[in-house]
């Protein structure tokens, strides 16, 4: 097996600043989808850092210039239900052209495994860079089960995207999936004994939805 990929953490103020208020039990449901859009923005432009380009010539006001685009075709922004929903919103903001794929997962609470009930994806994954969201890395096994079947899909280079990571759910990953790039906003201490991140933000899907 080939050497893990190191997650990609954003050390950035605003990430910090915004961040701590989507963790604040008191942030309202609204505040908490504005944060959570903004975020994703940011995890974004980690997230797309490696896409390919290739030259484009425009007019400009003084005649010609060459530019460069996006090579191929481009993206494909792959949500875990139902919380994924939550950081899809900001993606689409920036790649409003980008395919959207949807994975329905099953936490059992008592052995944490997952199973699946929904699976649906653009016909043309093979030929486009698939960035998997969810807004939490916990235990792992949701985002080590949705990269696996993007992959039996047919994506090459996967990423997963979150706003906060587990060190379990990175070392999970890491050995099922240690070619797939993690990009996240911070990496918190441990997982508690019901495998919710500590301090983690509480359960992101009913903050997400106003089902607290």
């Amino acid at each position: 097996m080939s050497e893990a990929l190191k997650p990609v953490v954003l050390d950035h103020p605003l990430v910090r600043h915004k961040l701590t208020r989507l963790r604040d039990r008191d942030t309202s449901t609204a505040g908490f989808r504005r944060l959570t859009r903004e975020l994703s923005l940011l995890l974004a432009y980690e997230a797309t850092r490696n896409l390919t380009t290739c030259p484009k010539t425009v007019h400009v006001q003084s005649g010609l210039m060459e530019g460069e685009e996006l090579d191929g075709k481009k993206l494909c922004f792959v949500s875990i239900l139902r919380a994924g929903n939550g950081l899809l919103d900001g993606m689409l903001d920036l790649v409003p052209s980008a395919r959207v794929g949807h994975i329905g997962l099953r936490r059992d609470h008592e052995t944490l495994e997952v199973s699946e009930y929904y699976f649906n994806m653009p016909g043309d994954v093979p030929g486009r860079t698939c960035i998997v969201l969810d807004p939490m890395l916990a235990t792992g096994h949701s985002a080590a089960a949705a990269i696996t079947r993007v992959k039996a899909a047919g994506a090459q280079n996967p990423v997963f995207a979150c706003l906060l990571a587990a060190p379990e759910g990175i070392r999970y990953m890491a050995e099922l999936h240690p070619d797939v790039q993690v990009v996240t906003c911070a990496v918190d201490d441990r997982l508690d004994e019901n495998g919710y991140i500590v301090p983690g933000l509480g359960d992101a899907g009913d903050r997400l939805f106003g089902t607290r």
